[in-house]
Order: C-alpha cells, then structure tokens, then sequence
C-alpha cells in the first residue's frame, strides 16, 4: 500500500471516529453539534491541503527517479511557488542538467575514441576479463588477415588467430612491452596495457609496425657505407686500370708478355672488384618498379623454363603448378624475373641430388619450396638482414635485394622451414 493511501485512510478514519464521537455526545445540543461538524469539514480541508502539498514534491521525486531510469536527462521542472518545493526542484534542476552535461561529454569522448580507434595506424586489440577477444580495430584486422566481415574471433582467445605473431602477444603481461622479430623481415613494438571498467583490469593490446621505419633507417646507414666503399674502390680501380693498359701498350711493344700476362691478370681482378662493388650499389640504388600488368603464369613459366636444365644437370627435380587461370598483377617484369631467380638459386643451393623444388602459384599467393637443407633456426630471424649470409662465400645482398623489390610492389613474404622439413618462400599480395 503506498504512502499516498496509508496517508488518506489515517485522516478518514481520524476524523470518522471525530465525528461519531461528537455525534454521540452533542446530539442534543444542535448548534454546538453543527459547529463541530463544521470543524471537522475544515479539518479535512486543511488536511488534504496539507496532504496535497506534501504529495507533490513527492510526484516530482517520482517523476525524475523514472526520467533517471529511463536516462532521459532532458526533463526538468518548473518552480510551483512553494519555498520548500521549489528548493527541491531547483536541487532536482542542478543534478539534471550537470548529469546531462556529463553524459553528452561522455558520448562525444566515446565516439571520439571510437573513431580514433578506428583510425589508428597502430593495431589494437581489446581483450575481456578472461583475455577473450572483444573489438579488434581495422589496422589489427589488415594485420592478421582478417576480412571486415569476419567477427569469428569474436569472444575467442587470442590462440583462435593464426598469425605467428601471436605466440608472443600471449607472453605479453600487463604494462610489458618488446620489441619482436619475425623472420628477419616483419618488426613490431608490441605492448599490453589495461584500464579499470567496474573496478577491474581490462586488458587490452597495441601493435605498431617498425618494419618500414627500420628498413628505411638501415637502408639509409648501410647506402652511406655502400656509396663510400664504391667511390674509393673505382676512383682506384679507374686509375689502376688505366697505369696498367698504358704500361701493357708500353711492354707489348718490348715483347715482355710475362709481364704483360700478369698485368691482364691484375687488370681483369680489378675488374672482378669494381663488379662485385656495383653489386653492393645496386641495393642501394634499386629504382622504383615501372608497373605494367602480366600474367604471372607467364612470367613463372619463363623463368622456371630457363632454369630447368640447370637443376636438371645436377639431378634436381624441379615441379611446376600454374595457376588454373591467369593471374594478372602489376608488376615490374624484370625486378619480379631477377626475384624468382634468386628464389630459384638458393633453393637450388640447399639442394642434392634427388631433391625436389616446387613452384605453385594460385590467385593470391606463390609458393617456392624444397626438401633440401632446411634453415637453422638460429638464422631464421637474419635471413633478410643486409650482408648477412649463412654461406661461406655469400655476400648477403640476394635475400635484401628481394625483399626491397617485393616491398616496393608492396606484396607480403616469408621465408621459414616447416616442421615437415620443407623450405617454402611464400609471396602474396592484396
């Protein structure tokens, strides 16, 4: 039973019995019965005045309870002329308007983090109270591979992505951050943070790519070196070379063709060194790729077609798989041809006889691989760092060279061995 009723039941049954009693005991005295009853009637009056202005600010504190719950914070109350009413009202008023501002900033804030969030070139992956995945921004889906349609993660654990980056975010605690590798080539600052939602740690993961910030740095340093090496090498060899041709005319004419003989020896090595500099120039110097738009069957069939005999003399079975339909990318046809065939040649390389290479292409990726010597695990994360080689005469510039041109197409790769023993160089696009 509310208040309201409680209220008005009192008063009824208050003055009922006041009137049953004066009845009883004024019945015979007319005048002074009718004046009470006349009391009594004013008394009720005075009560439901009372009763009314004590119920309505009663009605507003309803009323803006419900507003409250239904978080409409636009409803506001105007003064009745009541001291105490209107002092209620004005409290009312003050709260309202403040809660209103409060959750208008909220919104905007909300929706302003939201599209930062969006828009951030760092991946960013929100995490729940058991670590399940939450929301997962647009540059976190392009990370990972994701297509916007995709929610399948949703509510999942990290473990339900596939990317090798992934292992690491799971040894990530909160307030830690690394720096990682991966496969020589992809480089991330990752680091796990969290913010209190209802009292708790809610975590949540940043991922920011340095890949293209250090390769330009590193280019950048080891183009300097490059470019110094090269000046001194062939302003030497220039030199050199000519003293020597001038001296060979000289000795040729006095028949000393020993000495002449080993002046062609020293000539051609400097030759030899002047190339083998270029060589290094040429990283740094690679141009941009003129793109023009090939069937990429074609160009595979090319190359593996030249390199067919080769393998073939040394007892290498080299398998070629087109794509069932043509696979027209932009490409620079002659960057892309000097890419496969360095591919080609370190496979060929970690090869003997009786080993296979396999070609596959598809209409998103290409796939190299061979059963021959797999890549020590120890090397896999400096396999595309400049100058590093785990040959003994490599120079470490085949494996740069094809990452700046692959990079430059803006096509994804990986080099790994697999746990079946097979070496797969993996390039796609798109």
């Amino acid at each position: 039973m509310s208040l309201r009723i409680r209220y008005l039941l009192l008063i009824l049954i208050l003055h009922g019995v006041i009137i049953y009693l004066a009845f009883q005991v004024l019945y015979k005295n007319k005048v002074i019965f009718i004046a009470s009853e006349l009391l009594v009637l004013a008394s009720l009056y005075v009560s439901y005045a009372i009763f009314r202005d004590i119920h309505r600010p009663l009605q507003y504190i309803l009323s803006g309870i419900e507003a409250i719950r239904d978080q409409d914070f636009s409803i506001t109350f105007r003064p009745t002329g009541n001291r105490e009413v209107d002092a209620l009202i004005s409290v009312y008023n003050a709260m309202i308007e403040q809660l209103r501002v409060e959750r208008t900033q909220l919104a905007e804030q909300h929706y302003f983090l939201e599209k930062l969030i969006k828009a951030s070139p760092i991946a960013i992956l929100m995490l729940d109270f058991d670590d399940q995945l939450t929301e997962i921004n647009p540059k976190a889906q392009e990370l990972l591979g994701l297509s916007l349609n995709d929610l399948s993660w949703r509510n999942q654990p990290l473990t339900r992505l596939s990317h090798p980056l992934i292992v690491h975010l799971q040894l990530l605690q909160n307030g830690e951050t690394r720096t990682i590798a991966i496969n020589g080539v992809e480089t991330y600052k990752v680091q796990r943070s969290f913010f209190m939602d209802r009292g708790f740690q809610r975590p949540f993961i940043m991922v920011e790519e340095l890949s293209a910030e250090l390769l330009a740095s590193e280019k950048k340093a080891y183009g300097k070196v490059i470019r110094m090496m090269a000046h001194e090498v062939n302003n030497t060899v220039g030199a050199i070379n000519s003293i020597m041709d001038s001296t060979q005319r000289h000795l040729l004419g006095q028949d000393e063709k020993t000495f002449s003989a080993a002046l062609a020896v020293a000539q051609s090595r400097n030759e030899r060194l002047n190339l083998f500099m270029r060589r290094f120039a040429e990283v740094v110097r690679l141009p941009l790729p003129l793109l023009e738009r090939k069937d990429f069957n074609a160009v595979l069939r090319e190359v593996t077609t030249l390199y067919e005999p080769l393998l073939e003399n040394k007892g290498i079975a080299l398998v070629f798989e087109p794509a069932p339909h043509a696979v027209l990318l932009p490409m620079d046809v002659q960057q892309i041809e000097q890419v496969l065939i360095n591919i080609l040649k370190n496979a060929q390389e970690a090869c003997q006889s009786g080993q296979r290479i396999e070609v596959q292409l598809d209409a998103s990726s290409l796939r190299i691989r061979n059963n021959g010597k797999p890549i020590p695990a120890e090397a896999e994360h400096l396999l595309f760092t400049p100058f590093y080689s785990n040959k003994t005469e490599g120079q470490g510039i085949g494996l740069t060279l094809i990452r700046d041109i692959l990079l430059n197409h803006g096509w994804k790769f990986s080099l790994r061995t697999g746990e079946d023993g097979w070496t797969e160089f993996r390039i796609w696009w798109g």
